[in-house]
This record gives C-alpha cells, structure tokens and sequence, in this order.
C-alpha cells in the first residue's frame, strides 16, 4: 500500500476515535494487527480449499470480497495517520485484495489456450464446480465453524484432510545420557528443617527411576557413620518438581508484592520459560529434573533408568557436596554507640574500639566487610580463616592421617578479633558483608541462605528481591557515633551594642549553638544575671534586684531559642551541655539590657497679636527621647466638637504657629508624646484658652482668570455692574473698591457688609456706559469691626460692556425661503448672524414644538443642517457674550422630500385580497401556460423593481426561488408569472427605484414588510401516468391480470395531478396483435396494474400500454415518457425436469444432473433427509453437488420466477457418505524404538467394507509442516474389517492416501458429466 500523497495532518488530529481515549500509535498497531489476521485466516481457509473437496465452492469467494471490502472501508472512516488514503486509493486496494480472492478461490478462471482454461487452484479434480449449485452442508454449529476459518476446532487433524487422518512416525532412540549437577553449582543447607534441589541433565531419557547415595561429610570407614542410599521413582521425581514450581510462584507473588516499579513484559516473558521450565537453555533432546537433599554430606549419583527399563550413562563427576551455609556475626558486648570529641581534638575521638566476630562454616574461610564514616566506605577482606589446631593436627601420624582424612572437613565455629580507630567525627559504621566457606558457598553475613540457592530464597535472588532474614540488624552491624563538642553565643547583642527594654515589657534575647552535633540535642544552656548598679534615688526605693544562675533547654530539634529579659542588667552564658557531651563558651557570652525611659516635653505658650486682637498662638517645645518626635495636640473652638492634630518634629527643638481662619473662643491643649520606642505617651502638658480675631481679608470670586490675573465679566445691559466678594475676619466690614475707566478712576466705598459673601453693585464709567468699552475693578483695603484696616493685594476684574446685541434671521426672501431635497439626504438652511461667534443657536421643527433643538455656528453665515421635512422655526439666539434676539418674520424655513416611487396592482386584474397577510390571490393556472399582471407605477420613469418569488415547501413554509429586478421606462407594465412548475407561488414587490431613487444608491432602503406589494398564484400541476420501472411481469396461461406479490414494486404506475384520476389502458398480444381497451377510475397515485376483466389466453409476450390520463384539474395531459409508457407480460407454460442418470446411488460430492424444460429461470424444490431447500437455475442443463449423506428427494419445479409450479413425486436417489482411514486413531503418534524392536502400525477404517486402501513411508524430515521423500508405497484390497495392523522396525511416517469401500472412494475421481476442459 502507498501512502496518500497529500500532507497528512497532526496525529489525532481528524481521527473518528479520540486520542485521549486511544492513542494513535496503538490505532495502528489495532488495525494491521486485525488486518494481519484476516489475511492469515484466509491463507488457511486457502489451504483448506486445496486440500479438501467438500469446501470448494463458492463460499469462500463471497465471505472473502465480503471481509476485504468492510476492512478498506472501516479503515479508510477510522481516519488513522499513515493509514489514511485518497478515496481512488482504497477503491484500488479493494480491487487489488478482490482479484486476488478471485485467483485463490476459483472465482477467475485464466485462459492457456484452444477450448482449455487454468485455474489456479485445482482442489482434487472438483476446482471447476463455481458454475454447479450444491446443497447445503450441515446446518449445525459444529458444520458451520470451518466457514469463519474455524475448521481447527472441529477435527483432530489440525486442519488436514478430514478423511485421511493421522501419522505414525518410528524413530530409532539415540544412546540416553545423565549429568548430576551439569554446572557445577556449589549447594549449602541454611538450617536442619531447610532443603537444596540438586539439578540432573538427562538427555534422550525420560527417568522412571533414580538411585543415589549420601555419604556423611566426614565420613572415614569404620567411624560408625552411614551412607544412605536412596531410590526415588517418577512419582517422586514429579511431585519435587511440582513443590519447586510452587515455591517458585510464591516467590513471585512476593516479587509482585515487594517491588512497586514497572518491568518489561518481555522480561517477564523470559523469567517465565526460564525459571518455569528450567534454569537452563536446554536442546530438545535434553530435560532438567531435580533431587532433593535436606542433609549436609556427598551425593552421589548411582544409577538412572528409563521409561524402556534401560539405564543412561552416567556422565562423570557424578557427585555433589552439600554442607551447611557459613555465617558472620558480631558478638554482643557493652561497648556505649556515643563518644564525644575530645577537648582540643577536632578530628575525631582519639581512642580505639575492639570488636569480636563469630564465623561459622567449612573452613577455610573468607569474610568481607566495610567500614562506613560519614558516607564514604572503605571495604576490607579477611582470608584463611580456619582453626589453629588443624595443622598440628595432620603432621602428627602423616601417613594414617591420609588415609583417615574425609572427603570434606566439617563445618566450625571460630571467633576473630576486629580493632578499629575512631579517627573521625561522624557516625563509624562497621558492617559484615559476606561469608565464604571452602566450597565457595557465598552467603550474606547474617543470613544462612546463599544468593544462589535454588530453593524459593534463590528464586528470590533470581527476581532481584532480596530476603527477609531473621537475624537482627546489630548482629551484621555495628554503629558508633563520635560527636563534636557544642559551643553557644549570644546573637545581635555584645558589649558594644546592648539590647534596649521597654518600660513595662521584656527583651528577647537569642542564644545560638554553634558547631553542635543534632545527635546531641537538646541543649541545656547555663545563664547568669547581674542587676546593674541603680543610681536614681527614686528607683533604688522602689525594687531592688538580686544576681541569680539558670539552665535554659533549646527547643528540640533547633539551633537557637529565645528567652525574654524583663530586667535591666548583664546576662552571661556560663556553660553548656549536650544530651552526651559537654560544650564550650563562645564570645561574645555577656549581653547587655538597658531600660529606655518614656518620652518627655518641655512646652511654653506664647500669643500671637495684631491690630485686630489675638490672631493665635505660639508653642516651643524642648523634647527629650528617641527621635524622630510626634506631637499630639487638641484644638476646640466654643462649644465646636473638639479636633486632635499631630505634627513631628525631628530633632529635640520645635516650634508649632496655630492661627485659626474663624473668630473664635479657642482651647489649645497638648495631649501626647511619641518617640523612636514609645507610642503616644501621656504629655499632662499645659493649656491654653484665648479669643481669636483673625485679621479683615477679601477677594473676589467665582471667575476664571484671563491674562496677568485678571479676571473678567461682561455687561450687556443697565449703568451698573454686579460683583460677588468674600471677606474674612470679624465683621461688619468696610470695603473700599477703585474703578478704572479709559480717561480716570475712582474710588467707592461700601461700609457696613454684615455678610462674609456679598454682591458689590458698582456704577459704569459714562464714557464707557455709552459708547461701550472695558474697564477694571481693584479692591483696595478692608475694614473690619474693630477698626483695623488692612491694605489688599488681590487680582482684580476686567468688565467688558457692549451696547449692541447679537440677532439671528433665515436669509431670502419669503417665497424663496424652501429647499427640496432627497429624504435620504441632509438639507442646508442658511443663516445670518450679528455679534461675537461663536453662537448658539436654538430652534424647532413646528410640527413638534416640544421639542427644541440647539446648535453651535461659528460663522455669521453658517447653516442648520436638517433631515426631516417640514417647517423649521428660530427660537433663540446668543453669543459668546450676550443673550440677543430672532428677527421677527425671518424666523422660518420650509423643508420638502422627493417622493419615493411606488408600484400597485392594475384594478383590470382580477384577484381576491387576504386581509390576514396582505396578499392578492391570483386565479389559479395550469403549469406551462403563459400568464401576467399588469402593474401601475409612481416616479420618475425610467423604474426599477426589485421582487422576491417564493414557492411552498413540503414543511409548510416558503422557499425562496428567485430574487430578479427588471425596469420599466412607462407607469404601467407587464409583470410576468412564473408557471413553469407546479406549486403556489407568490410574489413580494421589495424595492422600486426611479431617476430620483436608483436601486443602485440605495440598496438599503426596501419597503417595509407591511407596506410591500404581495400577490400569489397556484400553479396547476399537469396529470401524468408513467409504470414505476421496465421489469417484465410473469403470469401462466389463463391467469387474470391482477396484482400476484404485494410487496413487488412490479406492475406499479405513477400518477401525478389531482385525483381522481381516469386511466385509458390498452393490453396487445404480441403474437396476435390483438388490443383490449379499458377506461379505468383510480383514486391514488400509485396504482398497482388490476384489470379483472381481461384474462391471458395465449402463451408469449403481451404489452400493457398507458394510452391517456386525465385529472380533475382538467389541464391538459403532460407528454409521457415513451419508455415508461409499457411494460412487457410474459405468459408461460408448466415447467419439468428429467434426470440424465438413471442410478439411485450416490456419494457426497457426486454431481447429479438434469434436464429442464421451460422458460429460465427455474426453481427447483428438493428434500434432504426430511428437510426442504429451493435452489434456482439459470440455464439447462442443471447440475447440483451432493454435500449432505441421506435420501435426496427432487419434489416440485416452477419457472417464471418461482410461478407455474409443478410436482415431482419420482426421484429419489441414496446418498452414500465418504468413506475414510485413520492411522494411530487419528493422531499423530510418534514412536521411539531400540534396535532390534518392531512398532505396530494400526489403520482404522470408516465406510462399508469392503475396503481397498493405499497407505505410504515417507522418511523423516525436520523441516515443519513438510513431508518427507516418499520411501515405498503399498495397497491393500479386500479388507472386510474396520480395523489393520502392520508391524514395522523402519524408521518413517506412515499416512494413508486413499480409501475405497462398496460405494465411495476418497480422494473421488472427476465426476461424470462435468465439462473436464473447464
């Protein structure tokens, strides 16, 4: 397969199943896995197709184009990335899978030449039986599992020729061999009550017995010991290996169990043929048994004898030695796990520690161990560990100690001595390793229980997990910690820098250890208190303190605690000690504490006076403490709520200035002190009362500012001008203002002003008054009630007086004053404006008076824009500076809109209008006939109209069809309908456009949907009658013309219109050209062909013809299809059969054929064993396969698609089931012989005797599934038995490849009547 040759997109981009539920590498795997599948059942079902008849029909053509086809379409919809191709693509592949199904199973035949043609799978002489019916196979479950690729499942021969089953195959045994221990594995007991498994090699054996001895180790002849001699039968030999795979599977659960972490499943694989089967990679000949030994000593390997009562070599050595495991330990003793450093030392504790080891095993021995400080690891090996009397021992009497030694010393106890240096602080690890005795039995110190045991300890090696011993940890381990001397030190606190206390709370002070080991704390720390020397008389009255000495515990699991000082005085650290081990004293050990006093003021009031009285007041304050300073003071002026203000100060001096705004009885009075270390202390400090007069002030107000601080204000009208001024200070006052005009100035004063804001009404310089101008306004000085007066220096006004007033008028005269424009477009009305721009403007359109509009012009000629029609009047007018007036009879202006162009229907045109919608229902018309309406038009011509045309729908709504526009250059014009199909359709009138209003400017002005043109029409549909399909009708002979199969779309005529329906028929004898006309009324649109009064008298073809039909609409007749006007009638005679062969025997797979007499197709009813089948023949001669043994009867035939049926009442025929032969019963029996012995062959034999076989002896092969060199071959005839023997000392297969009894042969010869050059 290619690949598409676009881009494919992102994985699981477009994939019908989603990747968060299946990712798309695995949807691959998925799907060539299932597509692997099928191609591998249909190379069986190809298989089974060469081999057996019975199979080969068409079967397997028709499941396999079934099967590709569904597997290219589900995958081409899966969507899968690198699966998925171009449509043209998978039709190829499906093209490409059926040809070669074709090819394989006799579908496509390919031509060689002349009349012959090739197959390519002949199959037995029956590969040409696709075009020869068959009858059905059985119809069980059982019968129908070899269809779906199952036909393994329903014999013993795997899938081989159900009637030739079974081999026998004789080979000659080679010689049998046993190897004890074929590794050289080394085998030690962890205890009395444990086990070892002794693996034993066989090859070319199978064991039915094994003899072995064990000898004691030590063993010397005559020392009273015993060798025991053990026999151990299959049955024992079966039921160890079934304890070891049981302990292996325990050893698993607890491998599962342990381990937590992810293996890979093809380790697992691995582990499970290697440790199931055998811990060995063994040949096919070979096999591992096992020999159980619960005793230290030498096993010795006697004897191995076969399931033939023969014994195997024994392969040399043929013993084993099994000793006890060796063990480590260290011997208890009272050595304390903690030493502190000692003082001055740094590196470590300066001593030594003596350590004892107990070892155990066969000497001599090895011992690994390590010593771990701190992390790094240092290891060490001891070597020829044994006991000092064996020498001396063995030099004594050389000569009969030689002959006395045993074949292995036996295991003892020894105890060695272990000195170590602790040289380093930390923790000093010392920890035995492994053990190793002189057979090289390695063993965790410890443990008694090797890495390599076989038993379920081993098995656990094997796995990675290592095993729970019950001996203590400090048995193998030995700890000693060496700690560092702790040493403390006050933090942030020495002599320079003491730590400062608050009157009335505590300090803290943090003690630190420094160099400290975790393993000793906590700490308990020594502190001594020393009260400092009080020289304040008045404190030494009051408390006197006392020197005192305590221990303070750091918290656990910390470096530093905190304890609080609530006295003044020095604190010093005295001593320190550990949970083990006493410390030093860092520097700095003494810390300081000095109690801060509160801060205090020293405050003196001063008044502040003025002309008017006391102004306000004064304060200097002397401030002692901790800068920066807050000062907190009250401010209450009457019966006011009293005010609390602060200030800061930062340095010891200040001075604070108050000076209210307001008159006033005022109370001045310090509240509270803050500094650096205290919060609003109590100041008790002194107060103040005193009467304010704040001095005369004003200003004028509410202006905004112009150039150099002026302020200015215009006068429009009258001799004077109104200022607004604010004065402070106590009234009533006396304001003197100056007046500064073109030519002079002058001078006004107001006395008397009660009001803190008051209106000055100044008069108008008369120059400026009449003629117009500007002058200013300055307040010279105030005066209040006490009499004193200030000079002022404030920005003054600047006053701009007009005498002329702005006005306002439409410009042109009365009759010119209206404009005409567009209603989509703006209208301009022209203005004429006197005064300073810019002006506002307002007015109103008459019609809503309510309603008043404004603008801003900023030119004496600007113009209103307008939009909407109608009569605009002036209101208002006003500059920048005055308010001014509307010239009277100048104030309007009109304003007029093109009309919009309009379409409605002729009153000529007949119609009916619907109030409910709005619509003028036109008369009905027939489809295709020509109609129209005429329409009369308002505007401007040329005219355009833009109309929607609608149809009804199925649904009950509209569809619309189409949207034209068409112009019109006259008011009146002919609009015409559409009738060219059948339905209601209705018009909708959606814009009209003319010279003023082209369609083309304004798209988005449409008719409201209320106001729109709406008329409709029902278009008639034309009554037509046509036959639904060409398919020719079957009746016999002196049938009536009636509907025969009422769920046959045959016979079947369409009418279109509106019912009733009149139906002018005509029935021709084609032979005899005789008509028959009938007039027929029908009520439904589809109408199945019944005409009861005519009847089929003559054999041949007949044609019905559709000569007319007319509806209740009374439109004329659409023109009919000529092709669908008529349908054939073919009438036919009864049908027969005749056999060709006369015989009343037959077997399965047989063809049977016949003659047929009639007119094609027929179908042909017959009975196998009781039960009924039709089958269905296109040409004659009919051939059908017997697949089924029983009596199989012929009983009806019928033509003319299953009419004219006729009974068949004799032929009968028998058949006879295939006969077969199983050698070995059908199974594949493989024999192992000696020289010299025979092998029984055994052929059992099916079928009614008697028989006549072929049986063969093929030599052996070791290629799988590949017979082979046939060495001779032999028949046999006349067997009346189901049952032959022969005897054989051959080496060879035997099978059997044919079979014959009374009836039946296997495999069949070509049957007769087939066309054998097919």
């Amino acid at each position: 397969m290619t690949s598409n040759a676009k881009a494919n997109p992102p994985p699981g981009a477009n994939t019908l199943v989603p990747e968060s539920f299946l990712d798309v590498p695995t949807q691959r795997l998925y799907a060539l896995s299932i597509g692997a599948l099928c191609q591998a059942i249909k190379v069986f079902d190809f298989l089974r197709y060469l081999v057996l008849p019975d199979v080969a029909n068409g079967g397997y053509v028709k499941k396999w184009l079934t099967a590709d086809f569904l597997f290219c379409f589900c995958l081409a919809q899966l969507r899968i990335p690198r699966l998925r191709y171009s449509k043209s693509v998978v039709a190829l592949q499906i093209l490409s899978l059926w040809f070669l199904n074709g090819l394989m199973f006799g579908g496509i035949t390919v031509n060689v030449g002349g009349t012959r043609s090739w197959t390519v799978v002949p199959s037995l002489g029956l590969a040409n039986r696709a075009n020869i019916a068959s009858t059905p196979p059985g119809s069980g479950l059982w019968d129908m599992l070899p269809r779906f690729g199952l036909g393994s499942l329903t014999s013993s021969s795997g899938g081989k020729d159900a009637h030739l089953l079974g081999q026998h195959t004789v080979r000659m045994s080679p010689i049998s061999t046993a190897h004890l221990n074929p590794h050289g594995q080394t085998f030690c007991l962890a205890s009395s009550g444990h086990s070892v498994l002794i693996p034993l090699l066989l090859n070319n054996t199978t064991p039915a017995g094994v003899r072995h001895s064990l000898v004691p180790l030590g063993y010397v002849e005559g020392s009273g010991a015993k060798i025991e001699r053990v026999d151990l039968s299959a049955k024992d030999l079966k039921a160890i290996e079934n304890a070891r795979l049981e302990d292996l599977q325990v050893a698993r659960d607890a491998a599962s169990k342990r381990d937590n972490d992810e293996y890979d499943e093809y380790d697992d694989e691995e582990d499970d043929q290697s440790d199931a089967e055998s811990p060995f990679k063994l040949q096919k000949t070979q096999s591992v048994t096992y020999i159980r030994v619960s005793k230290p000593g030498t096993l010795r390997l006697d004897r191995v004898l076969d399931t033939s009562n023969a014994d195997a070599r024994l392969v040399y050595p043929g013993e084993v030695t099994i000793v006890p495991c060796p063990r480590a330990e260290f011997v208890p003793d009272d050595i304390p796990d903690m030493r502190c450093a000692t003082p001055g030392i740094t590196s470590g504790a300066g001593e030594e520690l003596n350590l004892q080891i107990d070892v155990y095993g066969v000497p001599p021995l090895s011992l690994r161990w390590y010593k771990e400080v701190d992390g790094r690891r240092e290891s060490f090996m001891v070597e020829g560990i044994e006991s000092s009397g064996h020498a001396h021992r063995r030099t004594g009497d050389e000569p009969r100690a030689l002959e006395r030694t045993p074949t292995r010393r036996p295991a003892a106890e020894l105890r060695i001595p272990l000195t170590v240096s602790l040289d380093a602080l930390g923790t000093h690890s010392y920890v035995l390793e492994t053990v190793m005795d002189a057979l090289g039995n390695v063993v965790h110190a410890g443990s008694s229980t090797p890495p390599s045991d076989s038993s379920a300890s081993g098995a656990l090696h094997k796995l990675g997990i290592t095993p729970s011993y019950n001996v203590s940890a400090s048995r193998t381990r030995r700890s000693v910690s060496v700690l560092r001397r702790p040493s403390v030190l006050f933090e942030a606190c020495g002599p320079g820098t003491p730590v400062s206390l608050l009157i009335g709370s505590d300090a803290p002070l943090v003690v630190s250890a420094k160099n400290a080991d975790s393993l000793d704390g906590p700490w308990d720390v020594g502190v001594h208190y020393q009260p400092s020397e009080v020289e304040d008389s008045a404190k030494k009255s009051t408390k006197r303190l006392k020197p005192w000495t305590k221990d303070v515990q750091m918290p656990q699991g910390r470096r530093d605690m905190t304890f609080r000082a609530s006295e003044p005085g020095e604190y010093t650290l005295v001593g320190v000690k550990g949970r083990y081990c006493e410390g030093d004293i860092l520097s700095p050990d003494t810390c300081k504490v000095v109690e801060r006093p509160y801060p205090t003021a020293e405050i003196k009031w001063k008044k502040i006076h003025e002309c008017s009285g006391d102004t306000g007041v004064s304060a200097s304050l002397v401030l002692h403490g901790t800068p920066p300073f807050q000062v907190y003071y009250r401010m209450q002026r009457d019966k006011e709520p009293p005010r609390e203000i602060s200030k800061s100060f930062t340095s010891s001096r200040g001075e604070l200035t108050i000076q209210p705004e307001r008159s006033g009885h005022y109370t001045f009075t310090f509240l509270y002190l803050s500094d650096a270390n205290y919060k609003k202390v109590n100041l008790n400090g002194p107060s103040i009362d005193q009467v304010v007069h704040p001095p005369a002030h004003a200003e004028f107000s509410q202006r905004e500012p112009v150039g150099r601080g002026k302020r200015k204000i215009s006068s429009c009208s009258g001799s004077t001008v109104d200022v607004d001024v604010d004065l402070r200070g106590t009234g009533p006052w006396t304001l003197e203002a100056q007046i500064v005009g073109l030519k002079g100035s002058e001078i006004v004063r107001v006395p008397n002003i009660s009001k803190s804001r008051y209106t000055l009404n100044l008069p108008i310089p008369k120059d400026v008054d009449r003629d117009g101008g500007s002058f200013e306004i300055d307040l010279v000085s105030v005066e209040d009630s006490y009499g004193c007066k200030r000079s002022l220096s404030v920005p003054g006004i600047a006053v701009n007086v007009r005498r002329v007033k702005p006005t306002a008028r439409f410009y042109g005269k009365v009759d010119d004053r209206h404009i005409t424009t567009l209603d989509n477009e703006q209208a301009s009305l022209p203005l004429r404006l006197t005064g300073d721009g810019p002006w506002r403007v307002k007015y109103r359109h008459v019609d809503r008076p309510d309603r008043p509009l404004s603008a801003t012009v900023s030119s004496p000629n600007g113009e209103l824009h307008v939009s909407d029609k109608g009569v605009y009047e002036l209101v208002e007018i006003s500059d920048s500076q005055c308010p001014g007036s509307v010239v009277s009879g100048d104030s309007t202006y009109r304003v007029d809109h093109v009309p919009r162009p309009s379409a409605k229907l002729s009153p000529e045109i007949q119609s009916i209008y619907e109030p409910y919608n709005g619509s003028h229902i036109l008369p009905p018309i027939c489809e295709g006939a020509h109609d129209h309406v005429d329409l009369d038009l308002t505007g401007r011509p040329p005219f355009q109209i833009m109309y929607n045309v609608a149809r009804d729908n199925d649904a009950g709504g509209t569809k619309i069809l189409d949207q034209p526009t068409f112009s019109s250059i006259q008011p009146r014009t002919s609009f015409q309908l559409h009738t060219s199909e059948a339905a209601r359709i209705y018009y909708e009138v959606k814009q009209v456009g003319d010279v003023a209003y082209p369609l083309a400017k304004n798209k988005n002005a449409v008719i409201p949907r209320s106001e729109r043109l709406l008329f409709e029409q029902q278009v008639l549909v034309r009554p037509s009658a046509r036959f639904r399909n060409l398919n020719r009708l079957a009746y016999c002979l002196n049938d009536v013309l009636r509907p025969q199969d009422p769920s046959s779309l045959d016979g079947i005529i369409i009418l279109e219109g509106t019912p009733p329906f009149k139906l002018h028929l005509a029935i021709r004898n084609v032979a005899t050209s005789n008509i028959y006309r009938e007039a027929l009324m029908v009520d439904e649109k589809m109408w199945r062909l019944n005409v009861p009064n005519y009847t089929f008298n003559s054999v041949g073809p007949h044609l019905v013809i559709i000569e007319s039909v007319q509806d209740a609409s009374h439109c004329e007749q659409a023109v009919p299809d000529p092709l669908y006007r008529s349908v054939y009638v073919d009438i036919a005679e009864t049908a027969a059969i005749v056999p060709f062969d006369r015989r009343e025997d037959f077997c399965v797979g047989d063809v049977t054929q016949f003659q047929l007499e009639g007119i094609p197709p027929w179908t042909i009813g017959y009975r196998i064993n009781g039960k009924s089948y039709t089958q269905e023949a296109k040409i004659s001669p009919f051939s059908i396969a017997q697949q089924q043994p029983g009596e199989f009867t012929l009983t009806s035939i019928a033509h003319q698609q299953k009419m004219c049926k006729t009974a068949v009442t004799d032929l009968r025929y028998t058949v006879h089931p295939l006969p077969a032969a199983r050698v070995g019963h059908g199974r594949r029996i493989v024999q192992d012989i000696h020289e010299g012995d025979q092998a029984e062959i055994i052929f059992n034999l099916i079928g009614e005797p008697p028989f006549t076989f072929t049986y063969q002896r093929a030599e052996l092969t070791t290629k799988k599934g590949q017979q082979g060199k046939v060495l001779e071959t032999h028949t046999v005839s006349g067997v009346t038995t189901k049952e032959y023997s022969i005897f054989s000392a051959l080496e060879g297969t035997w099978t059997v490849t044919f079979i014959a009894d009374r009836y039946c042969r296997y495999p069949p010869s070509q049957p007769d009547g087939v066309d054998k050059s097919r």
